[in-house]
């Protein structure tokens, strides 16, 4: 498991202003890198239009899948909101998760949106650290 994930401020802000735009509904969308590493973020439309779950729209989720692989990167990660809380992976989301990447779960916390970032694999839940670096 990994136990951060590396990006830029450019890709925080561009996850930020998704679930932000979104709000009241869930928000989501995928990470794609490598190595931890996030070199592009994919906002995909929650096909449940519902503020306390989501599910990504398979035609938009099976052509970012389809980028992903044609840039040659892979999913480091995935996204989305809890505009009222909680802060960490729900049940649901730890029932639901698929994919053994870094799930990161935005929460709108005084009015300021803030995120924790998580690994969850056969149930069990452990936050990660985030390192941001410059843009190349």
């Amino acid at each position: 498991m990994a136990e951060k994930l590396i990006l830029t401020r450019n890709h925080w802000q561009a996850m930020r202003r998704h679930v932000s735009r979104r709000a009241p509904l869930e928000a989501c969308g995928l990470l794609a890198g490598k190595n931890n590493r996030v070199e592009s973020t994919l906002g995909i439309r929650n096909a449940d239009r519902s503020p306390v779950r989501f599910r990504m729209e398979p035609r938009a989720q099976w052509r970012a899948f389809q980028r992903i692989e044609a840039a040659g990167l892979d999913l480091v990660g995935i996204y989305h909101s809890h505009p009222n809380g909680p802060d960490h992976p729900s049940p649901t989301d730890i029932a639901e998760t698929m994919y053994p990447v870094a799930q990161i779960i935005w929460v709108r916390v005084d009015g300021e949106w803030r995120a924790r970032g998580f690994q969850i694999k056969g149930g069990k839940v452990a936050e990660i650290t985030f390192e941001f670096i410059k843009p190349e």
